[in-house]
């Protein structure tokens, strides 16, 4: 078996939404193919997947770096030791050639794209869902479902509490039952007043999270904290600097509920940082690091290794992204749970048709790996890359 061909076409996200920091109309995606010379039918297998949602395309890394290696590498440096499937891991090492360590960034998610559209070839080979693959692989056994949360109630061009709470009345309608909206971006009595619009829909604090992405320093995090604790939300995501450690270890130790971060983490040493420095709980707060982010789901697994040796449990895991990528992981890995976004950031946003949503659980498709080609929205980028 070897590589035919990768190509990589940026996808533009469609929506004019923002939370308390970016607007996410110039943000783009980078959609991935590893074809190779194994034919199903009339057809070469082919691996596709994405750098994850809420970023960049990284079209140049790409390239310029990346593909130029796997080009130029031996079929067999790449593949397991059968020489039937890929060997991710080699993958990895060969996509990282002459790159220094630190500085991951960008980078990482040019490179998780490839590895993870290499899972997505090794599950297509073994005719399965790549849950089922992800599972084996690491001995255990997928979850047949995973527990969901909806995020959304994005700052909107004329925005209103109604407006969100008709945006999470929808989510309900769904089948989802546990929600997530951005704080940060409007003054705290207004957003006080979006929280309150939520909980209303929500029905208990522990459905609804919050997100502040980053915005805030010390001072107004701790505030926002003190304003919400009456209402025992969920958790509270990234009120300040992801890398700043000290303000997360410093929010907690004064009493905040759960919080949770990781998002913005892109590689096991960052993962490590944040369990040393960060103040983070076992049993408590989330964990929230996105393969997509960061080298792929073999990074994402070291992180993981690293969180339960520190005492923490995989069910702290959520991923972040929202898509289906994710909800394979999630299922394979037996995680907490993972995002969804079922209204926003189209066409990767949300799961295929064929995924089974009720009481805030989703079942994966049995689709043959990550099961993109299901997803209605994607199937118009798809074809270009095909």
């Amino acid at each position: 078996m070897r590589i035919t061909d990768i190509r990589e076409t940026t996808v533009p996200l469609e929506g004019d939404i923002a939370n308390a920091l970016v607007n996410f109309r110039e943000h783009t995606i980078s959609l991935v193919a590893v074809v190779t010379d194994v034919m199903r039918g009339s057809q070469p297998v082919v691996g596709y997947a994405f750098n994850s949602i809420g970023r960049f395309a990284q079209g140049g890394i790409l390239r310029d770096r990346v593909m130029p290696r796997l080009r130029a590498a031996k079929p067999q440096e790449l593949l397991n030791a059968a020489g039937d499937a890929f060997d991710p891991a080699a993958v990895l090492r060969v996509a990282m050639r002459n790159e220094k360590p630190g500085g991951h960034g960008d980078r990482a998610g040019a490179v998780a794209a490839i590895e993870l559209a290499c899972w997505d070839v090794n599950a297509k080979l073994a005719d399965e869902p790549a849950c089922a693959t992800i599972a084996r692989h690491y001995g255990r056994k997928p979850a047949e479902a995973v527990p969901v949360y909806a995020a959304g109630g994005y700052y909107y061009p004329g925005d209103s509490v109604g407006r969100l709470a008709d945006e999470l009345r929808r989510y309900r309608d769904q089948g989802f039952t546990a929600y997530k909206i951005k704080i940060g971006g409007a003054p705290l009595a207004e957003d006080m007043a979006r929280i309150e619009a939520a909980l209303n829909v929500a029905g208990a604090g522990d459905r609804l999270a919050v997100d502040a992405n980053g915005r805030f320093d010390l001072t107004t995090a701790t505030a926002y904290g003190r304003a919400m604790a009456p209402f025992g939300l969920r958790w509270y995501e990234e009120p300040g600097d992801p890398l700043d450690y000290g303000l997360n270890a410093r929010l907690i130790a004064a009493g905040s509920g759960p919080v949770a971060t990781g998002e913005n983490l892109f590689s096991l040493q960052d993962a490590r940082n944040l369990l040393a420095f960060g103040g983070m709980r076992p049993g408590i707060d989330i964990f929230q690091m996105d393969p997509g982010l960061s080298y792929g789901l073999g990074e994402y697994v070291c992180m993981l290794a690293a969180m339960e040796a520190a005492g923490f449990s995989r069910a702290q895991a959520h991923p972040h992204g929202g898509h289906l990528i994710n909800l394979h992981i999630a299922a394979g890995l037996g995680l907490g749970g993972c995002e969804a976004y079922p209204g926003v950031f189209q066409p990767f946003g949300g799961y295929g048709p064929a995924c089974v949503l009720g009481d805030g659980l989703v079942m994966p498709s049995d689709a043959p790996g990550w099961g993109l080609e299901e997803k209605p929205e994607l199937r118009d980028a798809l074809g270009r890359l095909a």
